[in-house]
């Protein structure tokens, strides 16, 4: 896997390329926690749940089925938090925020595999899981896979840091600039008078 900090990279990225105000802060943190959110299943390593396991590490919570969940859960939790998640005229529920919380959430959330699928080491990842326990992995692996906590602060987690730095974060930042690039400019408001 890469490291719990290079799982931001892609919602910070799809931040700073959004134009300002159009991703909250709320929405940005709960895209961070959705990328993040997977590698919570190495409690499964304490459990004596096999590595190899649906529920081990990499299994059920590296699917797709895990990223659309997170997005329904983010999506209800916006709805509600927000008070009145019905528009009081027509019973109709807003969609635009909604989709926008249910499509950020879910791509932050998708990211996390997709980067561990890049990686050099492990099982791969479940995305088809509960239809399939295949571990797939990408067919360019250029990340280096990261280590454990006692061995993140060492040479090894080190050069995991540069190969992450060198494959993720460079590229995400190069493509944010790029987006920035070819982005119209904003009109100039016009004087009224």
């Amino acid at each position: 896997m890469p490291s719990i900090i290079t799982h931001a990279a892609v919602p910070l990225a799809l931040w700073c390329a959004a134009d300002r105000g159009r991703i909250p802060p709320r929405l940005l943190g709960a895209g961070v926690i959705a990328a993040m959110l997977p590698d919570a299943d190495v409690i499964a390593f304490a459990l004596h749940i096999p590595y190899a396991d649906a529920f081990g590490h990499r299994g059920a919570s590296h699917s797709l089925l895990f990223a659309g969940v997170l997005a329904m859960v983010a999506t209800l939790l916006h709805s509600f938090g927000r008070g009145r998640p019905w528009s009081a005229l027509s019973c109709q529920p807003r969609l635009a925020p909604t989709v926008q919380t249910a499509v950020f959430v879910f791509v932050c959330a998708a990211s996390h595999p997709l980067l561990d699928a890049l990686t050099s080491g492990g099982l791969g990842v479940a995305l088809a899981w509960p239809w399939s326990e295949h571990r797939f992995f990408a067919p360019w692996r250029p990340i280096r896979v990261s280590p454990f906590a006692a061995q993140f602060f060492s040479a090894r987690g080190v050069a995991t840091l540069l190969s992450e730095l060198r494959w993720v974060w460079l590229p995400l930042a190069g493509a944010v600039v790029a987006w920035k690039l070819i982005q119209p400019a904003p009109a100039a408001p016009r004087d009224p008078s």
